[in-house]
């Protein structure tokens, strides 16, 4: 009976909606955070009775057919790179995107990774830095004795030290622009590498050729939209609830007709 292995796929697939849900909802708070969402794709059909076939000698055509459907499958789990809302944090290190772009972070294994989450701080050396300690890229190194650090829309790093009045650039953020920023590869930490998928990036200076300009302490916070998240949680479980029913309902038809003499 089809419908047994049907209603496996259907409840398979629901709990991977079900996983997808459940980390965007855990994630509603975190910084820079792109929420996911799931595309299912229906599975091979068997040609009973293939639409088009010849149906007589005097060659009329069958219109429609019959094919039955095996199931559904997990096609995709795609990423929304929509802007997340921007919060004020008077964090002079925190700096948010507006627009498209990535910060460019130096790995320790000398890999370039790239974040949308502008939680920046200083390290011993007084180097611009991530919450892990990794390198903003390019390197950035405010002096020990700055009194004010300003970073303006387009990047610039400018501080005001003691006995000066004007202020002094002492680096330049620049972010990274990707064809198809869904293909990058998730790591974790608020960190994504690039794939043969997102294409190589193209760098520039915040806000000019298309590149979101910066805006220093605010964050942007996670694009996810709890309401609708719960929503699709509560259809998901009446998904799968139906596909359970639907095995049981297959189960009890078969018991029918092994009883019958």
């Amino acid at each position: 009976m089809r419908s047994l292995d049907i209603g496996a796929t259907g409840m398979l697939a629901q709990q991977l909606n079900v996983d997808v849900i459940s980390n965007n909802i855990a994630n509603m708070t975190t910084t820079g955070y792109k929420r996911q969402r799931p595309a299912f794709l229906d599975l091979i059909y068997q040609n009973i009775d293939k639409p088009g076939s010849t149906s007589s000698d005097t060659g009329t055509t069958v219109p429609t057919g019959i094919q039955l459907g095996l199931g559904v499958r997990a096609g995709a789990v795609y990423r929304e790179h929509a802007q997340g809302a921007i919060q004020i944090t008077e964090n002079p290190l925190d700096v948010a995107i507006t627009g498209e772009g990535f910060f460019q972070i130096q790995m320790p294994d000398g890999d370039t990774a790239y974040t949308r989450d502008g939680t920046f701080q200083m390290n011993e050396n007084g180097e611009l830095v991530t919450v892990q300690g990794f390198l903003v890229d390019p390197g950035i190194t405010i002096p020990p004795d700055a009194i004010s650090i300003d970073i303006n829309r387009e990047g610039e790093v400018l501080v005001t030290q003691p006995g000066n009045t004007a202020t002094t650039n002492v680096g330049q953020i620049q972010t990274a622009r990707f064809v198809n920023p869904a293909g990058l590869e998730a790591i974790g930490d608020n960190l994504f590498l690039e794939t043969d998928a997102s294409s190589t990036p193209t760098t520039g200076t915040p806000g000019q050729d298309e590149f979101g300009a910066l805006r220093q302490s605010a964050l942007e916070q996670s694009n996810v939209n709890v309401v609708a998240e719960i929503t699709q949680l509560i259809t998901a479980q009446r998904s799968y609830e139906m596909n359970s029913n639907v095995i049981s309902t297959s189960d009890e038809m078969l018991q029918t007709v092994s009883q019958l003499r």
